[in-house]
Formats: structure tokens, C-alpha cells, sequence
């Protein structure tokens, strides 16, 4: 890869934006420029989304079965398998993410294409036992179109991989926008599409800035369907976008997940999952479990461990493998991280551990956080941080527990930590959230549904159910009788 003129993916073509604009993507360990990536305007956006338009009109794609389609989505699992390690250090270098977690990332995603690949030829519809003896009924699932994927920079191959995968399964065609602050690694994957076979077109990738790239996009009149990750202000963008064409929608937005410990938790398995839920990938996930609950009779204890445990955390270079947490993506969100620490520290928060930027080495890098917080209404317990910030509340009960567990506009993600198997059920029930873990967290697979509740979005992800959402369900009636068409100002 040519880090000097890195191009976009647009009708099996590699090109600039047609103004030859481009801006620069930051190394977040650095806080150095590494690379410069096009900055694509409505004109250019209008090319991918004609030429996706045309590629699922056009017998290249549109002719094929779907066990062929499946094939094409096989051969590009093994290729991401084979290649694995170029694209996990592409997304560590662009976005600062531990090169450890890229290439458990990197090695997981060939089984998102895989699942897939094995759907595509599964996705069927049903006959319909209808009311009228002398009519056959059938539904069948029929692909919407050109789909427009929008990518953050947390983890953009893995959350393109759960679109581009049941999307392309269903037999859509589809123009992917990254962010701007970590547009290489799915450059590169558009390389390992070509090289699978898929016809021109039927994949496409513009780089470029949300208020005009991604506006264009998600406004265009040919796109059927726009999945979206990321901030809930740029949701709201794309909602009304959307409204421009009726697109279907499916987000995946932030959350404030609730991590929840019982005193008859196992507490060095909790623990584990507490330093995972939030600390790993420098709490930069939409399940981050940014608030730990945990019951009164074992919280001195509890914090103790985690001060002991944020205390002993490898900061440093995410390139190298024995770093436990890495930097911030951006600049800005470094920012806002400080700022929100500050001041929940202004309204009564207590720190137990961390609360400032390191500024002994270069780049942009935040300390893990641990905040002791005795309201629950506080911002920093409210709001989502996006960063390595846990607010730890106290809790008497289980009634207690999942009154605040519920108390928030958000419902992605949540964890239950305890050996009460009625009480892991009851609140597996009963808490408010898309994803639920019991004794464990941030597990994923292939199989398993993400998405959220509330003002974490709507949709689903991964799952048969994802590649549901990426068709139209048409209805079949076929008259079976001999006779001639009866009274036609009659419905019947």
C-alpha cells in the first residue's frame, strides 16, 4: 500500500477524488500525520452509488444463484485469513488499538463471511396456508438494493465485516464510507474483494468527512438501506436523510452499559470482566461497561481490586504485544474525555484511580479511570464517554440493582456477575439491553445478534436475523382455478 496516494474503491476502479482533495489520517500513538486519503465529494459519492446501482441491476451479479454469491463471500474469508496480519497492523497504526486485539479481531472475521457465505442460499420464504381453496400463496425475500454502510473508527473492519457480509449474502450490492480517522485497513480490504471475484460495482468504498461525504450518501436517492455505527448526533443527520428516499435504517449508537456485581459473584473472574469490559480497547466500545454497580457488602473490596488492577495496566505503543491499553483514536476525543473526568470530579465524582492525560510520551493517551460516584444522576453515570472511565455505584439489592441498571435513555449492553442462576434469569428478563452477558462480557460471534434499545438504535447485526434485514418480503398470490376472474368490485 502507497501510504502517499491511498485511493478509493469505486466500480472495480482504484482512483482519487475527482478535485484531487485530500486531507490527512493521524498515527494516534504519534500524534504524527502517516497517511493521506481522498476526500470524495457529491460527484464522487454519485459514482459509487450509480455504480453499485447498476451492478445489482446487471446480470454479473443479479444472474448469480445464491450458493454462487455464497462462494464469492468464502473465498473472501480465507482471503482476510490469509491476510490477516497486513490489515490487523494497518487498523493498529490508524486507529491506536492494541495490535493484540486487531489480530484477535482480524483472526475472528473470516467466520463472519464464513456464517454467512453458508446463508446466503438459506434465506427463504414460506408457503401460506391461505383461505382460499383455489389460490397458492408463497412469500420469498428479495434483496432492497444499494446499501450504504457508514464505519466509525473504533473497529472498522470488524463492523464493516457484520454489514458488508449479510448485506452482499442477501445479494445487495453496497458503497462504504470509513471514518476519517481510520480509512486503511478497509482500503486494503477492498484490495482482498477484488481479488475474490466479486463483479465491479457490486462493492465500493468513498473516503471522506460525514457533513459532506457521508451526507451524500446516506441523501442519495438510489440507496434502499443505510447501516450506520456511531455517535447519536450523526444518527440524527442520518435519519433525516434517510427520510429523503424512505431508505430502511438499521444503528447501532453508543451506550452506558450497566456491569453489575453481586456479592456471590466469583470476584476474580468479575474483576477480569469488569478491566475487559472497560478498560480494553481504551474503553473506545459502544459496550464498554462504563458503570459498574456492585453490591455495598462487597464494594470496598471491589474498588480495592480494580485500583490495584487500572494501577498495573501496560500503557504504551499499540504495536507492541506486551502493551495491555494503548491511546486515544483522536485528538478530540482526548478532549472530551478530559473534559467530562473534570468535571465529574466538579460534581462530587471521587477518584480512586487515574483522571489525566500522560504526557511523558508522545500521542494521545488518557490514564484508566476509576470513579467512585454516590449519585446515579451525574453526567459522567449518564452519559457516554467513550473512553477508559468507569463510574462505580454502590447498590443494596437486587430490586436496587436493576432499578439503576434500567436508569438510563440507553440499552445496548450489560453484564450480571453472579452464582444465583433464578437471579441471573430474572434479570436477563428484566434489564433493559440488546446484549446480556452473565459471567462473562464482550463476547461475540458470528451467530449472536448485536444491537441495541432506546437511544442505543434499532436493527440487528450479525445473526440469520441480519441478513433478514438486508431483504424485502414479497408476497405471492397465484390462482389456481380454471375459472374466469370472478366480480371484480369485490375484494375476495
Amino acid at each position: 500500500m502507497n501510504l502517499d496516494s491511498l485511493t478509493m474503491f469505486i466500480d472495480g476502479e482504484w482512483r482519487g477524488a475527482r478535485s484531487g482533495a485530500t486531507f490527512d489520517s493521524y498515527n494516534p500513538a504519534t500524534g504524527e500525520v502517516w497517511c493521506h486519503v481522498p476526500n470524495a465529494d457529491e460527484a464522487d459519492v454519485n459514482d459509487a452509488v450509480q455504480a453499485a446501482h447498476r451492478a445489482f441491476e446487471g446480470p454479473e451479479w443479479a444472474g448469480l444463484t445464491a450458493t454462487a454469491r455464497g462462494k464469492l463471500l468464502y473465498r473472501l474469508g480465507q482471503l482476510i485469513a490469509d491476510n490477516a496480519e497486513t490489515l490487523a497492523q494497518l487498523e493498529s497504526r490508524d486507529n491506536g488499538k492494541l495490535i493484540r486485539e486487531t489480530r484477535g479481531q482480524v483472526g475472528y472475521l473470516p467466520e463472519f463471511f464464513y456464517y454467512n457465505a453458508g446463508l446466503a442460499d438459506k434465506v427463504v420464504g414460506e408457503t401460506l396456508p391461505l383461505d382460499k381453496p383455489d389460490m397458492f400463496g408463497a412469500t420469498v425475500r428479495v434483496p432492497l438494493g444499494v446499501v450504504a454502510a457508514i464505519i466509525p473508527w473504533n473497529s472498522p473492519l470488524y463492523l464493516t465485516a457484520i454489514k458488508l457480509a449479510p448485506a452482499l449474502a442477501a445479494g445487495n450490492t453496497i458503497v462504504i464510507k470509513p471514518s476519517e480517522h481510520a480509512s486503511a485497513s478497509l482500503i486494503e480490504l477492498m484490495r482482498l474483494v477484488e481479488m475474490a471475484g466479486f463483479p465491479e460495482g457490486v462493492v465500493n468504498l468513498v473516503t471522506g468527512f460525514g457533513p459532506s461525504t457521508g451526507a451524500a450518501l446516506t441523501a442519495h436517492p438510489l440507496v434502499r438501506k443505510i447501516a450506520f455505527t456511531g455517535g447519536a448526533t450523526a444518527a440524527r443527520h442520518v435519519v433525516r436523510n434517510s427520510a429523503e428516499n424512505f431508505a430502511k435504517l438499521s444503528l447501532e449508537l453508543g451506550g452506558k452499559s450497566p456491569n453489575i456485581l453481586f456479592e456471590d459473584a466469583d470476584l476474580e473472574s468479575a474483576i477480569n470482566g469488569v478491566v475487559a469490559g472497560v478498560f480494553a480497547a481504551s474503553g473506545q466500545s459502544c459496550v464498554a461497561g462504563s458503570r459498574l454497580l456492585v453490591q455495598r457488602s462487597i464494594y470496598d473490596e471491589v474498588v480495592q481490586q480494580l485500583r490495584d488492577r487500572a494501577a498495573s495496566i501496560r500503557i504504551g505503543d499499540p504495536a507492541e504485544t506486551n502493551t495491555e491499553m494503548g491511546p486515544i483514536a483522536t485528538e478530540a476525543q482526548l478532549e472530551t474525555i478530559d473534559r467530562m473526568v473534570t468535571q465529574a470530579k466538579t460534581d462530587g465524582a471521587k477518584l480512586i484511580h487515574g483522571g489525566e492525560r500522560i504526557t511523558d510520551r508522545a500521542g494521545w493517551y488518557y490514564s484508566p479511570t476509576i470513579l467512585a460516584c454516590d449519585s446515579h444522576q451525574m453526567p459522567i453515570v449518564q452519559e457516554e464517554v467513550f473512553g477508559p472511565v468507569v463510574a462505580v455505584i454502590p447498590f443494596d439489592d437486587e430490586a436496587e440493582a436493576l432499578r439503576l441498571a434500567n436508569d438510563t435513555e440507553f440499552g445496548l449492553a450489560a453484564g450480571i456477575w453472579t452464582q444465583n442462576v433464578g437471579r441471573a434469569h430474572r434479570l436477563a428478563r428484566d434489564v433493559r439491553s440488546g446484549i446480556l452477558w452473565v459471567n462473562t462480557y464482550r463476547a461475540v460471534s458470528a451467530m449472536a445478534p448485536i444491537g441495541g434499545f432506546g437511544a442505543s438504535g434499532y436493527g440487528r447485526e450479525c445473526g440469520i436475523d441480519a441478513v433478514r434485514d438486508y431483504t424485502d418480503l414479497k408476497t405471492l398470490w397465484i390462482n389456481l382455478s380454471t375459472d374466469p376472474m370472478p366480480d371484480p368490485f369485490i375484494m375476495r
